[in-house]
């Protein structure tokens, strides 16, 4: 069973100079309910269906499931998911021996900016660049499967 343990903060400052690749991606959900969400997620020739549990109790680490999906049916799953999408380009930002993907959201979400990085353990130390502003982690309204509603 694969693991993440993701923290999540809002961007307050620049941070695009510093990013060292972008991608365009669009989410849809299959299933969002208490104990898993399902999500169908394109990134220019690439697509993958995620499953995620919720955390595991008094923790940010869940499982996680990424499954690759040919591009060409990842389109027309995209027929059955749910209403809503998430719209976003996502910038990959070196900090220390970390990268942090900053998501600058679209669409019904536009201003919307969260850096989320992933660690090894709940306690892991990391460096907090400047533009780096209120953790959010584990407060759902900043989910993105509540950013679709």
């Amino acid at each position: 069973m694969a693991t993440e343990t993701e923290r999540k903060f809002l961007v307050k400052g620049e941070f695009k100079h510093l990013a060292v690749k972008q991608a365009e991606i669009l989410q849809r959900y299959l299933s969002i309910d208490n104990e898993k969400t399902i999500r169908l997620r394109i990134t220019g020739n690439e697509a993958f269906i995620t499953i995620k549990s919720k955390p595991l109790k008094n923790s940010i680490t869940r499982s996680e499931w990424e499954i690759p999906v040919p591009v060409s049916e990842a389109i027309e799953i995209i027929k059955i998911c749910l209403p809503g999408k998430i719209e976003k380009t996502r910038y990959y930002v070196p900090a220390g021996k970390h990268v942090f993907e900053v998501d600058v959201f679209h669409d019904k979400n536009e201003g919307l900016i969260i850096a989320e990085i992933e660690l090894s353990s709940e306690f892991e130390e990391f460096e907090k660049p400047a533009w780096l502003g209120e953790e959010v982690t584990g407060q759902p309204e900043y989910y993105n499967a509540n950013l679709i509603k």
